[in-house]
């Protein structure tokens, strides 16, 4: 096992894999928006934010598995952004269930310079207030499911980056 996480982690497919998911959550979102009119709040526009943003990693990644600095770099980056997912999850899923309250604005809040939200709308525009998430299946929030996801990234890419330290595994 440890053998294959080694080898995981100097290889592009878990990059490749890491842009798929990346574009398939970001699919799932706008088909949940478009197509089922379930609008986005601030929360889970901070959410596609990392996610995109681990989308862009693995696609720069993808250029640079021959070398070992850069891959711990971005397997170390890869972390920081996961536990930026995972906060954002958790957050989502407490204020659906009440856990904590706060303020769920109508404004992303991100400077000028990084106007997500003007500069592509149909993705990055906040279009309700916070607490709500739809059901997927069997009662089960998207929350629950971003979390329980967000938590498994995590946890995958912490792993990773400590096995990008090791040259190969004998």
């Amino acid at each position: 096992m440890v053998e294959f996480v080694v080898n995981l982690s100097q290889q592009r497919r878990y990059w490749a894999l890491l842009v798929l998911l990346g574009i398939a959550l970001e699919g799932a979102a706008l088909y949940y928006q478009y197509v089922l009119d379930e609008w986005p709040c601030v929360l889970c526009i901070q959410v596609r934010i990392w996610v995109v943003s681990f989308i862009l990693l693995g696609l720069l990644a993808l250029f640079f598995t021959g070398s070992k600095v850069a891959m711990r770099i971005f397997h170390g980056i890869s972390v920081i952004i996961m536990i930026g997912l995972l906060e954002r999850s958790w957050r989502v899923l407490a204020v659906e269930r009440g856990w904590i309250f706060g303020d769920c604005e109508m404004d992303l809040g991100m400077p000028a310079w990084f106007a997500l939200d003007k500069w592509f709308p149909w993705i990055f525009e906040v279009q309700t207030s916070c607490g709500y998430t739809p059901l997927i299946l069997f009662d089960i929030s998207v929350a629950e499911v971003l979390l329980v996801s967000s938590v498994f990234l995590t946890l995958t890419t912490a792993a990773l980056f400590v096995a990008s330290w090791f040259d190969n595994y004998s």
